[in-house]
């Protein structure tokens, strides 16, 4: 089957994940409609083609001791200089984020991997543009605001055109067992807005 390219993450449910697309695009990002919106688990993973059916048992025990959590998204940040991205910030749901990505990617799983950096839970709206476009999605999405509850995550494959595709999705079963996956006792509260 030779090597396939693998990702892991959270997808960013509709509307919210089509507008950022939209408005990611409009900033001049050639990559905005080949990439799902998402917060990433594990980045893009050279694997053996072979290894797919351990990979999705992997993420299908992991998914199964999760239970659902609040993610909400609020305003923007910036990696810039060391990577240039532009991206909105994961303000609720993070702790959750890092716990899920360290399971994903346990020494004892087939998805092991190190990190270039340090993790840090986001959704991409730039990446790679012209700064003066950096600039313009760092302050036209410095009030975007999205929440909802996450209970699931996805396992994606990179094509050979540059699109990602969803393989699978892996409901969580509720986390019995799993206690040590961060608290989340703040409610959802008022439906999610998107201010743009």
């Amino acid at each position: 089957m030779g090597t396939v390219t693998l990702g892991v993450s959270i997808a960013v449910p509709e509307p919210y994940g089509s507008l950022i697309q939209e408005r990611r695009a409009s900033f001049g990002d050639p990559a905005a409609y080949c990439i799902p919106t998402h917060v990433t688990l594990v980045p893009p993973t050279e694997v053996d083609g072979a290894a797919l059916p351990a990979i999705e048992e992997h993420l299908a025990t992991v998914a199964s001791g999760c239970r659902p959590f609040p993610m909400r998204l609020s305003g923007t940040g910036t990696f810039r200089p060391l990577s240039p991205v532009v991206f909105v910030q994961v303000v609720e749901g993070a702790s959750a984020c890092a716990w899920l990505q360290k399971r994903v990617r346990d020494a004892s799983g087939p998805l092991v991997r190190e990190l270039q950096f340090p993790y840090h839970p986001h959704v991409t709206v730039a990446h790679g543009i012209a700064e003066e476009a950096m600039d313009t999605a760092y302050e036209e999405l410095s009030e975007y605001r999205a929440e909802w509850s996450c209970a699931s995550f996805a396992l994606y494959e990179q094509g050979a055109d540059g699109v990602w595709r969803k393989l699978h999705e892996y409901a969580f079963g509720g986390g019995d067992g799993l206690t040590d996956m961060p608290s989340q006792n703040t409610p959802l509260g008022h439906p999610a807005s998107l201010r743009p």
